[in-house]
């Protein structure tokens, strides 16, 4: 049998403050977004904040009215991430199957380490005392046989504890948390589990298979086989090349966009961004993936597939801007984002006697403007038609994602 740990950074963000300012430890503190930019939310809390109902994702201006004395910090994400590299960096010293869920979680495969350093208990507690005296923050654990299991025990008892969930803790534990605890298990998903009486992991775990298979298809097998303990995903290694699934850049601006004009103006730069970040890959995109939030904070998400793979800025900037109007926004774009994915290599792709030779000045435009670049600076070829609204929208308040 497996012994996975899963390893979750209690109050990450608001813990690392602590650190390097214990005054904020005992106070009700939180670290937040800036209003002023339109991301004014919790990001996280310490626990004396927690005691006033604060959670994460809700707004400065909610908090606040909870607790009119809430101190908020400003997020240093430079910092946190060198704080989460040291954790890991602890977690490697007991086994090389270390995969990170997040800046502050990771998943441990410690099957065959246990000869070494004891069973998956004695290991969690090690390492939360390890990461506690050499580093200064608290972790939870949850010690399971799955991956999705461990994860529950990571989440069941918060802060600085290790909880164990093997085959016969299963059903006092597991089966009667709500089925949003589970991994993956989103709103909406478990809004249609609801309709057919599957309220709680243990409902989804006694459903009929075959019923799941045919109501919630690829999606609520993989949630049936978290729930019923047949998780056979696997920690992947640190030495293991992590393949890029997709490659996107999205914006939040700080004024609204309103006009197709706008709107194309701005994609302009962010397909720019990504075609570039494809380039350096080596890899094009068969599939464009469109998302836009309104003012009303309605996000909706178009995507095409090509029939000629691509890393050309103007072609992604064709295929956003169909995809846009596919979108069917009325209101103001509060955010923007173009992606792609379902990668081949570059000379993996066969390319069309007719489309050959727009394909190949393409490249050889993208290889000078790369080449540029890479010799004096991202910025020193800019695309004209959008660095004045990129400018105007942008530049005061927008957050690059």
């Amino acid at each position: 049998m497996r012994v996975i740990l899963h390893c979750d950074c209690n109050g990450f963000f608001a813990s690392v403050e602590a650190l390097d300012n214990p005054e904020l430890k005992n106070i009700p503190m939180a670290v937040g977004g800036d209003a002023e930019s339109r991301k004014g939310i919790i990001l996280a809390k310490n626990e004396a904040a927690k005691k006033y109902g604060i959670v994460t994702a809700e707004t400065i201006w909610s908090a606040k009215k909870k607790c009119p004395h809430l101190v908020i910090v400003p997020p240093r994400h430079d910092r946190y991430m060198e704080v989460s590299a040291r954790v890991n960096e602890i977690y490697k010293e007991y086994t090389e199957f270390v995969e990170p869920f997040g800046i502050d979680e990771s998943w441990l495969d410690v099957t065959d380490v246990r000869e070494l350093f004891g069973d998956g208990v004695k290991i969690a507690n090690e390492i939360r005392r390890r990461i506690a005296e050499e580093i200064g923050i608290t972790i939870s654990v949850g010690v399971s046989f799955t991956k999705s299991f461990a994860k529950l025990g990571s989440d069941y008892k918060k802060p600085d504890a290790t909880t164990v969930i093997m085959p016969e803790d299963v059903k006092k534990i597991v089966y009667p948390q709500n089925l949003g605890n589970l991994l993956f298990a989103g709103a909406k998903n478990c809004e249609e589990f609801k309709k057919y009486g599957i309220v709680t992991i243990g409902d989804l775990a006694h459903a009929d298979k075959a019923f799941v298979e045919k109501h919630f298809g690829k999606m609520g097998m993989l949630l049936y086989n978290y729930a019923t303990g047949n998780d056979t995903d696997r920690v992947r290694s640190i030495y293991d090349e992590e393949e890029v699934k997709s490659i996107g850049n999205s914006y939040t601006f700080a004024q609204d966009l309103y006009t197709e004009e706008e709107i194309r103006h701005a994609l302009v730069w962010l397909c720019d961004v990504v075609s570039s970040r494809m380039r350096k890959a080596n890899v094009r995109c068969s599939v464009v993936t469109a998302t836009i939030r309104d003012t009303n904070f309605r996000t909706v998400t178009r995507q095409m597939t090509i029939a000629q793979p691509t890393n050309h800025g103007g072609d992604l900037l064709r295929y956003g801007m169909e995809l846009v109007k596919k979108c069917g926004i009325t209101q103001g774009v509060r955010l923007l984002g173009i992606s792609g994915s379902n990668f081949v290599h570059d000379g993996e792709e066969q390319v069309s006697f007719f489309e050959a030779e727009t394909v190949s000045k393409n490249e050889k435009l993208d290889e000078a403007i790369d080449s540029v670049r890479a010799r004096f600076g991202q910025k020193v070829i800019k695309f004209a038609s959008s660095e004045e609204h990129y400018t105007k929208y942008a530049e005061k308040g927008g957050e690059d994602n």
